[in-house]
This record gives C-alpha cells, sequence and structure tokens, in this order.
C-alpha cells in the first residue's frame, strides 16, 4: 500500500521568519514517521518560509512564471536547502529516507496539468527507501517556469503511484468553520467554501482554500489534520478533516 504524507511549510518552519526551520516541529513529526510503518510511505513537504518568500520576491507563483534562470536558481536552492534539513532529520530518526528534486523530474503542461515522472520513486519504494520530496518550481510551457506546490505534487503521486491514503499535516487540526470547529468531511467544494480562506503568511499557492480544491481532484482520500495526527493516521486511522468521498 502506498500512502502520501504531506508536511506543510507551515510546520516545518517559521513561516514568519525568513529561511527559519521550526526545529521542535519537524522532530516531533520525525519521531511519529519513524514510529509508523514506513513501507511504501512518500513524504512531500512544503516550502513554508524558504519557497515562499524566494518565489514572492521575483513575482513567480502557480500562474505567473519567470524566464530568468537566476530566478529558478533562487527558489530551487531555497527549497534545496529546507530538503537537506527535512531528510536529514528524517534520517537521523531512523527514517529511511532519500532526496528527489521535483525540478528535474517533472513540468507543467501548457494547460497548467502537473506531469511528474514517477518510476525512479516506484523503485525508491521497491527498495524500501522513504522518497521526500518538495514544492519547487517547474518548467513551464509558454511561461518559463512557475510554482509547483506540495499539494500538487501530492494528487500527481497519489494517481501515478495508485496510492490508497493521502495525509495533510497542518498547524490546525483540519478544515476549520467559522466557529473554529473541524469540518468532519468535504466532499464537495462548495459546503466549505464559506470557510476556507488565504495562508496568514507569504504564500504563493494559495493556502487552505487551494489545498482543498486540489485535494479534492485526488484518486484517494486525503485528510487534513494536526501535528498530533501523524501517527494516528500513518497507523490507519482517520484524522482531522476528510476531504473527498468516503474510502
Amino acid at each position: 500500500m502506498t500512502t502520501i504524507l504531506k508536511l506543510g511549510g507551515s510546520v516545518v518552519t517559521d513561516k514568519d521568519r525568513r529561511e527559519t526551520v521550526d526545529d521542535a516541529a519537524l522532530a516531533n513529526a520525525a519521531d511519529a514517521i519513524a514510529e509508523a510503518d514506513t513501507e511504501g510511505l512518500v513524504v512531500v513537504h512544503g516550502g513554508g518560509s524558504f519557497g515562499h518568500p524566494n518565489a514572492a520576491d521575483r513575482n513567480v507563483s502557480a500562474t505567473e512564471g519567470t524566464t530568468d534562470a537566476a530566478d529558478v536558481r533562487a527558489i530551487h536552492r531555497a527549497m534545496g536547502e529546507l530538503l537537506t534539513t527535512v531528510t536529514d532529520e528524517l534520517g537521523a530518526a531512523g527514517v529511511p529516507a532519500v532526496p528527489v528534486r521535483p525540478l528535474s523530474a517533472g513540468y507543467r503542461t501548457v494547460a497548467g496539468d502537473v506531469e511528474l515522472s514517477t518510476e525512479t520513486i516506484a523503485m525508491m519504494l521497491e527498495e524500501g527507501f522513504v522518497p521526500i520530496l518538495h514544492g519547487d518550481v517547474f518548467a513551464t510551457a509558454g511561461r518559463g517556469a512557475t510554482i509547483v506546490s506540495g499539494d500538487e505534487l501530492v494528487v500527481a503521486l497519489a494517481a501515478e503511484l495508485d496510492a490508497e491514503r493521502i495525509g495533510v499535516c497542518s498547524t490546525v487540526p483540519g478544515v476549520l468553520d467559522d466557529e473554529g470547529d473541524v469540518v468532519p468531511t468535504i466532499e464537495r467544494y462548495a459546503e466549505a467554501e464559506t470557510v476556507l480562506g488565504g495562508s496568514g503568511s507569504t504564500d504563493v499557492t494559495g493556502g487552505m482554500a487551494a489545498k482543498v480544491e486540489s485535494l479534492l481532484d485526488a484518486t484517494a482520500p486525503a485528510y487534513v489534520f494536526g501535528l498530533e495526527d501523524i501517527g494516528p493516521f500513518l497507523s490507519g486511522a482517520e484524522a482531522g478533516t476528510r476531504i473527498g468521498p468516503s474510502p
């Protein structure tokens, strides 16, 4: 069984302090993953205070591209630094983590669709490794390079690897309603549209609204939950808000 776990950028970094890792949160996440069965697990992490500010500085987003190679290098470099930290922390906790750089593994079509080559990732899984990917820049037909979010990669990975479950770890315990309570399930975007908003920090990928919209297109049930629910999710339990129909 393949499981995709997204660690939000707001979880692994301090999104209000540029290029700053949240060491305690990352360590807690790594320990929870290490205590679980990691067979068939793929991890994706967000950009947080590394990717988003560097992309915003250069006016690059999922829809606005750049043809300046220096922009691509700067954003990719920042995400590489975060990837190294996340991968090393997971490895130190006992997770057989190995890095995968999306810029070299996919592209965005002229229609905006994400195309991701997963043959190498599938072989890593077969050999017992846990591939670690991240939001990145993508060569994009007609626009140079744009941002590919971790959420988009999660959806693409789930489809290509025939994943059975998707988990998205955030700083909140699920998608919250106007009263601050967790919405148990969202099967259609209209059900939660009135309570969905953007991110409170610099986020070039659209915040929770874009997250839910992306996950509704996934081929597997997805769950949005807080840091404390990584373990229960990886053990097979439902956690936080379920996005999409019942499994």
